[in-house]
């Protein structure tokens, strides 16, 4: 006998209403939804998530498992160590969390072998209407899965977790806070690391002097412009040093 996918008395997962107009929606596919909101329920994220500036659905993927104990996996083809996320299970679960969505809406599943998260995809993402998550377990997913939905793969790094939780959450922290409205201060992104290609300078607050250091004395001279042309060098110089990879692209744009 084969398994086949529970049938419609198999509960569906969570149900996510159209997100109102304006309001960016972030949906997950995961096999732990209980680790959501997770950070993302704490500080300004929490704070925006509570007052409709975005908006957070889980689904989870058990739901949609083979069979009596609702299987979602199974052994790769042609052999190997591990398990493989199955496209009959992981397919239902795409339309699911998909339905209803309208406008420009991403599919994104969290793979090490994805292109690499930045400043920029994270200013894309928020100008979209919402963004829908794959958190991947095990060895990976169906690579039919990828192909027919067309899924955009993205990595946190050049390094391998046990899922895709953690990396779904750092993407929603790092679009979420470009929301307007959740950080209150515009411009708290233009001068961060990043926005002009280069990392940021170093900041520095009260005291004025610890542990025998001092705060840059261009820092209180008042000079506005002083501490523009400061701060610029400041970046580049730390660029230059720790980051050659995004120093020659910055000299490269200009």
């Amino acid at each position: 006998m084969t398994d086949k996918p529970q049938g419609p008395d198999r509960p569906p997962g969570r149900e996510a209403a159209p997100p109102a107009q304006g309001v960016w929606q972030a949906r997950v596919i995961t096999l732990f939804p209980e680790a959501f909101p997770g950070v993302l329920g704490q500080s300004l994220t929490g704070r925006a998530l509570d007052e409709g500036l975005w908006r957070l659905d889980t689904f989870d993927l058990r739901a949609f498992g083979i069979g009596r104990h609702r299987n979602v996996d199974d052994t790769p083809a042609g052999g190997g160590a591990g398990m493989v996320l199955r496209a009959d299970v992981l397919g239902p679960a795409i339309e699911h969390a998909m339905a209803g969505t309208r406008g420009r809406w991403p599919l994104i599943y969290l793979s090490p072998r994805g292109r690499a998260m930045s400043q920029a995809l994270m200013h894309d993402l928020a100008q979209a209407d919402g963004v829908t998550l794959i958190c991947g377990r095990f060895e990976g997913v169906d690579e039919r899965v990828l192909e027919h939905y067309a899924v955009d793969e993205v990595s946190l790094g050049d390094f391998i977790m046990t899922g895709g939780e953690i990396a779904a959450q750092a993407l929603i922290d790092a679009t979420v806070r470009l929301i307007p409205g959740v950080l209150g201060n515009a411009a708290s992104t233009e001068n961060e690391s990043f926005a002009a290609g280069l990392l940021e300078h170093p900041q520095y607050t009260r005291p004025a002097t610890w542990k025998a250091r001092d705060i840059p004395a261009v820092l209180m001279s008042g000079h506005h412009g002083e501490i523009a042309s400061w701060r610029r060098a400041m970046s580049e110089q730390m660029t230059r040093r720790r980051r050659p990879d995004l120093w020659a692209a910055f000299r490269n744009r200009e």
